[in-house]
């Protein structure tokens, strides 16, 4: 039963293993080898800043590229751009210029995502939707995790480690040059309503928000962060990869808890852990074993906040205009991750690297103060008006991830030319179906 479910998108979920193992080894490789390489903090957060400024505008802009040129360019031209620039920055070992090579990275991930999760979606049926789509979450957080301890594999100071993450995204067009699967579906529009998502939870938008700034810090500057707590470079990469499975892990639990009691007491208990353990980072000379378990405790802590500031405004939104809504807190975080580096290396710059987690500590605990003052002047939502925490779309992995099929009526949602709505029979008898073999005439 599962590989006949994923045996339809097994070569989509192959690409995006490929490309994002690349883009893996980057979040760990870049903020290390531009330290060796001379850069400032300032110039290093403006790398990351820089990255999220490319994903927010591909988040804006992809899905009109795609509705004009089709899914199959677009998604070969956002892997193009993403391998060349991962070779670009052996060729231009230059602050600004690899700052321009992270957002164009940025975008060609949107990009991706678009793409990719549009043909997820629309190849599942309602029955195998939440498999695929979970296997597909699950798929992320394993490359991304996975991609740091490849850099272990090449000196920093060589250029090793980009070829491969070069080869790697490169070879993520094959699968889906392949496929059969590859064929016009509808894809998110951006259509933003940031007024009436505050409006209705001013938690979830301002929470999406200030997590994005911690979190797009973290991602940015936690590398040179736990390298100046004195690991090596072996060990930042396996802190990193720590972090990361700790929130995949945490996610799940924290959500389903969020479920039977009122979910900014969950945010609000996650906050205030993970502002303890910003403080303990900064304050404690942590290193090895000791420090992997405080980036185990802050992943876990940290991570999974977006996806119950997303939980909580899904809460609280309307079915029809839930695309919406998942659009408008993907935009506040990406908002807040273009912010949260830049912000970040000041306090690096003024008293260390270890600062950095002083900066999420505070970012936090401010948020923390702030879902406490909004429990005290608004109610919890009812149970019946809860909706049951879903893994899939709360994931802070991807673009506007869905777990019902996109509706060509939804506003939306944009539907390519060619573009055949197909029916739940159909699609699962498609997925059924074995590829023809064609015996050779005799001789």
């Amino acid at each position: 039963m599962i590989l006949r479910n994923l045996r339809p998108i097994a070569s989509l979920l192959l690409a995006a293993a490929l490309l994002l193992t690349g883009n893996g080894v980057q979040f760990t490789l870049l903020p290390l080898r531009g330290q060796a390489d001379g850069f400032s903090t300032v110039a290093l957060g403006l790398m990351g800043s820089a990255y999220y400024v490319g994903f927010v505008a591909g988040c804006l802009f992809a899905p009109h590229v795609v509705l004009r040129v089709g899914h199959i360019r677009t998604f070969t031209a956002m892997v193009a751009v993403a391998a060349a620039t991962t070779l670009a920055y052996a060729l231009a070992p230059q602050p600004v210029a690899w700052s321009l090579f992270r957002l164009l990275t940025g975008f060609a991930l949107a990009g991706f995502y678009l793409v990719l999760e549009s043909w997820l979606n629309d190849g599942a049926t309602n029955a195998t939707r939440g498999f695929v789509m979970s296997t597909y979450v699950i798929v992320n957080y394993l490359a991304v995790a996975g991609g740091q301890s490849l850099i272990n594999l090449y000196p920093i100071e060589s250029d090793g480690a980009f070829m491969l993450a070069a080869i790697l995204a490169a070879l993520a067009i094959v699968p889906v040059a392949l496929t059969r699967s590859a064929q016009p579906a509808p894809v998110t529009l951006f259509r933003l309503q940031p007024r009436q998502l505050y409006d209705a939870a001013p938690v979830a938008l301002i929470g999406a928000f200030a997590i994005g700034i911690a979190n797009g810090a973290f991602w940015a500057l936690a590398p040179i962060s736990a390298a100046g707590a004195g690991l090596d470079h072996g060990e930042v990469a396996l802190f990193m990869s720590i972090a990361v499975l700790a929130g995949a892990l945490a996610q799940w639990p924290a959500g389903r808890l969020s479920d039977r009691i009122d979910r900014r007491k969950v945010l609000l208990a996650l906050l205030v852990g993970a502002a303890a353990t910003g403080f303990a980072l900064w304050q404690l000379a942590a290193t090895g074993p000791l420090m992997l378990t405080f980036g185990f405790l802050f992943g876990a802590l940290a991570l999974p906040g977006y996806s119950l500031a997303a939980a909580h405004a899904y809460d609280k939104t309307p079915a029809h205009d839930m695309v919406a809504t998942a659009a408008t807190v993907l935009l506040a975080s990406g908002l807040g991750s273009v912010i949260g580096p830049l912000a970040a290396t000041a306090f690096i710059t003024l008293e260390g690297p270890r600062r950095l987690f002083l900066f999420t500590a505070l970012v936090e605990a401010a948020l923390a103060f702030y879902v406490l003052y909004r429990m005290c002047v608004q109610a919890p939502s009812e149970h019946a008006d809860k909706t049951d925490f879903d893994l899939v779309t709360t994931a802070p992995v991807g673009g506007v991830v869905t777990s019902d099929e996109l509706d060509p009526a939804d506003p939306s949602v944009g539907v390519p030319e060619g573009f055949v709505q197909e029916s739940d029979a159909e699609n699962e008898e498609k997925a059924e179906r074995e590829p023809e073999r064609v015996e050779p005439a005799p001789r």
